[in-house]
């Protein structure tokens, strides 16, 4: 039998591949550079286009450009009056950012578990974890793969809860044909560098509100306006702005629009890439006893974000961590998403306690993330199928 790396054997790949990677272009630099030598650094027409851009994109009648994913789940929340006394159901497998933005408010994040096979946010959790308090509920697509939309809305439309999709790994996918984005009260977009397209930093909040989208922005630029009809002392002076409500400085720049523009444009083709590698991979693992495949629902049309490769512990002889270092000895860098939200000592310290969401943490211990982005070769899928093949070959019981 073949020894890992980590075990004396020789390594397959010579160089590594990380999790995930940004695939910057040429259009992509000149787009920045353009940007560089033009009249507007912040504040100008990019952002107009991007936030255009966006709503073409995902449907939506209205769009909000932002700082990044945590500022537009801050001022989504913001928006529908989340605050002290509220209670906010979320997910334990994601960004602590899912969660932070309910206590940013003053209110207080309920986990909902997770179903086992898909990894999402279980909606007969959901409906268990409604109280009285209970004001919103922020599912996230998580690995890109879109929530059980119609269930989750008839469950907040019963219980008169806001849905706000966190969407911050599922830009390009679809729900029953439609893009993500136009689905929830409010749908939140991160553009981190490993995400499917990437501003360096950046986010969005889209809509079909007015009334949340007019919040939106007045929450996302320190509650300035310069519009008159929303002015208390309107005055005819062309300088004259006015803060007319509470917010933060959470504005985009237009060196990141511009970027985001340009690779908006490729998202088609990055889409695609991402499926072509993630069949791949399920056609190699769906065969291999020791590994569980994520399950994705027939109304999801997934442009995935994440890989998760899931280790049934039981038949094999390793722990996760000695399977991830094992990994990494044979150049392939995964990671791990995520340890539930409730296990980080901040919010040990609020009171939440382990145990709490027993499938989420049963995920938690089994899995981790295998490379995923549009520049990995065939040949790259190639190494990694044969890696992970390699070590359960050598690791099974």
């Amino acid at each position: 039998m073949e020894k890992p790396a980590i075990c004396g054997g020789a390594p397959v790949r010579t160089t590594p591949l990380s999790y995930g990677r940004q695939f910057i272009d040429a259009q992509d630099i000149r787009a920045v550079t353009d940007t560089l030598k033009s009249d507007y650094l912040t504040c100008g027409p990019r952002i107009t286009q991007l936030e255009e851009t966006l709503c073409a994109v995902t449907g939506a009648k209205y769009c909000v450009a932002v700082s990044n994913g945590t500022a537009a789940l801050h001022i989504a929340a913001l928006a529908v009056g989340i605050g002290p006394g509220d209670e906010v159901i979320t997910t334990p497998i994601t960004f602590a950012a899912s969660a932070n933005c309910a206590l940013y408010c003053g209110a207080k994040p309920v986990f909902a578990d997770i179903n086992p096979e898909t990894y999402n946010i279980d909606p007969a959790s959901i409906r268990a974890c409604i109280t009285p308090r209970t004001k919103a509920v922020v599912a996230v697509d998580f690995t890109g793969q879109a929530v059980e939309l119609d269930e989750i809305r008839a469950i907040c439309r019963e219980h008169h809860l806001t849905l706000i999709e966190d969407a911050a790994h599922s830009i390009g996918t679809r729900y029953n044909g439609r893009p993500i984005g136009s689905l929830a009260d409010m749908t939140t977009f991160s553009f981190h560098p490993v995400k499917t397209v990437t501003a360096g930093e950046g986010g969005a909040v889209t809509t079909n509100s007015r009334e949340l989208y007019d919040k939106l922005v007045l929450l996302h630029a320190h509650g300035i306006t310069r519009d008159r009809s929303r002015m208390v002392h309107p005055t005819d002076d062309p300088w004259y702005n006015e803060q007319a409500g509470y917010g933060y400085n959470y504005r985009l720049t237009e060196i990141q629009a511009a970027l985001l523009i340009s690779q908006l444009s490729k998202l088609e083709l990055f889409s695609a890439r991402r499926k072509e590698i993630v069949a791949r991979y399920d056609d190699a693992f769906s065969q291999i006893p020791q590994l569980q495949v994520q399950r994705e629902i027939p109304q999801s049309d997934t442009t995935r974000h994440l890989y998760i490769l899931r280790l049934r512990s039981e038949m094999l002889s390793c722990t996760r961590r000695e399977f991830f270092d094992a990994l990494g000895a044979e150049g392939i860098h995964s990671q791990v998403h995520y340890m539930p939200v409730y296990w980080h000592s901040y919010y040990e310290s609020l009171g939440y306690e382990r145990g709490l969401c027993p499938e989420a943490e049963r995920y938690y211990r089994e899995v981790m993330s295998l490379p995923l982005y549009y520049s990995l070769t065939d040949q790259d899928v190639d190494d990694v199928i044969h890696i992970v093949k390699k070590l359960i070959a050598y690791y099974t019981k």
